[in-house]
């Protein structure tokens, strides 16, 4: 009898994982999303394969940085003319488009190679705390690294929806004695 254990397609599935963004620090959030996009986190972990799972990111509005990066932090592209080079405040980027300060710091957690743009599209990220459809998809809650007792797939589970259902428990336990 077979005792293979490892590559199988189990192994490779890849799970939906929910990160609510208020108030946690850019670079260590980041650092985390890119592990789970690379697989680092499966005992199958193998550089050369892409064996990550999705990543659903919300409230990215809300997302801090430390020290004085958010005066100091710029955002650069250039569109490969001569003296096409724009540079976009953090300020302003968070204004108008806090999904791409995620993506980039994201993309500088990775390794530069030909796995670094399919793992960045499954990367989804959200300014509220709205995700859609996406959210159907969703196993793991980074809240506790845990699923709740009474998960269904069909509802999603962010940091608001958790905080709410412990507000109610909580009100229905005074309500009781």
């Amino acid at each position: 009898m077979s005792q293979a254990v490892g590559n199988t397609a189990l192994a490779y599935a890849r799970v939906w994982h929910h990160v609510d963004a208020s108030d946690r620090i850019l670079g260590k959030l980041a650092e985390r999303i890119a592990l789970v996009l690379m697989g680092k986190h499966k005992p199958i972990y193998d550089p050369s394969v892409d064996c990550g799972d999705y990543v659903v990111v919300t409230n990215s509005r809300n997302v801090k940085v430390t020290g004085r990066k958010e005066e100091q932090l710029l955002f650069r592209k250039h569109s490969m003319y001569p003296g096409g080079l724009k540079e976009t405040p953090y300020e302003t980027m968070k204004q108008k488009n806090p999904d791409e300060i995620i993506r980039h710091a994201v993309s500088g957690m990775l390794p530069k190679n030909k796995l670094r743009e399919r793992r960045l599209e499954r990367l989804k990220i959200f300014p509220s705390d709205r995700m859609g459809i996406m959210g159907g998809n969703i196993m793991r809650s980074w809240e506790d690294g845990t699923l709740p007792p009474d998960f269904n797939p069909s509802i999603p589970t962010t940091g608001t929806t958790l905080k709410m259902l412990k507000e109610s428990q909580a009100s229905q336990g005074n309500s009781s004695s």
